[in-house]
Parts: structure tokens; sequence; C-alpha cells
């Protein structure tokens, strides 16, 4: 077995892996609340090499994660644009009734007067769902703890969920997360504050992932001339041991 070939399609594959994800980071880079992958690289030991000494050999994989460092705050003096400071999530309950998080703030009300989501899903408040009276002119005041109101009528509070380890939540499409895992460890916020006209940034930067687009491809290129030598190589040995030309 040709160790250099394996060695060198599976560093492909992952740097296949990387060039996705820097293709979703700038996807996300214009959505608000969105966070990053990262990626990092390691050796896995994939078996012994062939002869007497028996060595070690190693092949390298990639493990992607995601980024929730704080994205930047953006001024928008929307009545219904949030953003939060801290870990936290908001809530949303999805057409199947599952509940999703996301840090996206950007909010409406929908025909009914519910507070939704830009996809239209419902926003999650401590007593449920908040609906808003649309004959009511008055201002919809939402306080950095997420007590929400409209003129002197108070409507709930924003839910905001933050969890132990974040790391086990499951990304979904649009910037959603889902907590599948009780490792998640969801709670009621206790460190994350509401801002009220404000929208939060994706914590993607541009700049950043077209930087490690370039490199990625550096990468696969020089892989993929590994593979050819080491290929050429073999058919050169196969040609001169048969004997033929």
């Amino acid at each position: 077995m040709d160790v250099s070939l394996y060695s060198a399609a599976a560093a492909m594959n992952a740097t296949e892996r990387w060039q996705d994800m820097v293709a979703e980071n700038l996807s996300a880079a214009s959505v608000p609340g969105a966070r990053q992958q990262e990626i990092s690289f390691s050796a896995v030991q994939a078996g012994l090499s062939a002869g007497s000494a028996g060595t070690n050999f190693v092949i390298p994989t990639a493990t992607a994660t995601t980024s929730f460092q704080q994205g930047e705050l953006k001024a928008t003096g929307g009545k219904l644009d949030l953003a939060l400071e801290g870990p936290g999530f908001f809530g949303v309950q999805l057409p199947d009734g599952s509940k999703a998080y996301t840090r996206n703030g950007q909010f409406k009300l929908n025909s009914q007067g519910q507070l939704v989501s830009m996809q239209g899903f419902p926003v999650a408040g401590t007593g449920g769902t908040l609906k808003f009276d649309p004959n009511n002119t008055a201002p919809i005041d939402i306080s950095p703890t997420g007590e929400v109101s409209q003129g002197a009528d108070i409507k709930g509070q924003i839910a905001v969920t933050e969890f132990g380890n974040p790391k086990a939540l499951t990304m979904a499409d649009a910037g959603f997360f889902t907590a599948d895992s009780v490792v998640a460890q969801a709670r009621p916020a206790t460190t994350t504050g509401v801002r009220q006209g404000f929208t939060e940034a994706s914590n993607a930067s541009p700049t950043l992932a077209m930087a490690s687009l370039i490199t990625s491809m550096r990468m696969f290129e020089t892989n993929q001339k590994v593979m050819t030598m080491q290929s050429d190589r073999m058919s050169k040995s196969i040609t001169e041991l048969s004997g033929t030309t």
C-alpha cells in the first residue's frame, strides 16, 4: 500500500471540507447573528506501513466547530430590532412545534399581531408567544431584561435561553440552532441583556474567509500534485518491473 497516496487523498478531502465551510461562512456573513464555522486539523493513526519496521503512519483529518463569539452590535432604531449582549439565544417555534434558537433579532409583527422572526416563526415568550394589538398605536418598548410593553399595556417577556455547552447545539438553516441533546444544558438566561433598536452582525469575517479560501485551494492543489507524482512513480516502477516499454 502506498501510504503517501492515502495521506494526500485524506488531505484533499480535509481541505475540500474546509472550502465548503469557508463558502458557508461567506454566505452567512450578511445574516444578522450568524455564527461562523472554524476548522481544526489533526492526525489520526491509520495503521502500520509495510516493512519489517512496522512504522505507524497517520492521515490528516478535519473537524469543524462553531464560534460563538459575540458579533458587532449595529444601531437600527427599529422598535422590533433586538440584539443580545451575552451568550444567550432567542427562541422561536418551528412549524412542526419544536423550538429553534437564534441570535438574529430582526423581528416583525404578522397579520395576527404576533411577534415573529423574518421567516414567520413565532418568537417565544416566558409565558408563550407575544401578541400585540394592531389597533393600538402606542409604541412597543422592550427592556434590557426582555419585558415587552405596548404603551401602558404589559405584553409579557421575551424568553432568552443560555446553554451550559453551546457547542452541543446543532446548526440548522438561516442561522438557527436546535438543542437536540440534553448535553447542551438549556437554562433561562441570567447574564444576557436585550438591546432594542440594535441588531447583531454575523461574527464571520468576509476578509478572513477569503484568505482561508485561497489557503485551502493552494493546499488542495499541493496534495493533488503529490498524488499525481506518486501515481507516475508507481506507473514507472510497474513498467520497469514488467520489462515493458
